[in-house]
């Protein structure tokens, strides 16, 4: 199970953010309780990226190696291996195509 999340989430939020992942796997467990099942916060890409994610609101929070996925690593997880990459060159591919739309559509705000 994954609970999706904004690059940058405030430290206020990590205790309703890890109560809400007790809480799914409970309420799964209770309905079948031989599940072997896992919970994760994602978080959709790195903005730190070549460097790795190191948010400070997510120091001691966390278990980072058993409950969050971080760009490449939460893509890979979901699609195998190279699953990011190709996502990466999707956005390229489309950007590249509709430039010119989009470069329309802005030009509205100059």
């Amino acid at each position: 199970m994954f609970d999706l999340k904004t690059v940058k989430p405030n430290l206020s939020n990590f205790k309703d953010f890890k109560r809400t992942l007790l809480e799914w796997i409970a309420i799964y467990l209770y309905k079948h309780p031989d599940a072997n099942v896992h919970s994760y916060l994602a978080i959709p890409y790195n903005p730190y990226e070549p460097k790795p994610y190191e948010r400070w609101t997510l120091k001691g929070m966390l278990d980072l190696d058993n409950e969050l996925k971080v760009g490449e690593e939460f893509w890979n997880f979901l699609a195998g291996k190279g699953a990011y990459q190709e996502l990466l060159n999707c956005f390229e591919r489309v950007g590249i195509e509709l430039r010119p739309e989009i470069d329309e559509y802005f030009s509205k705000f100059e």
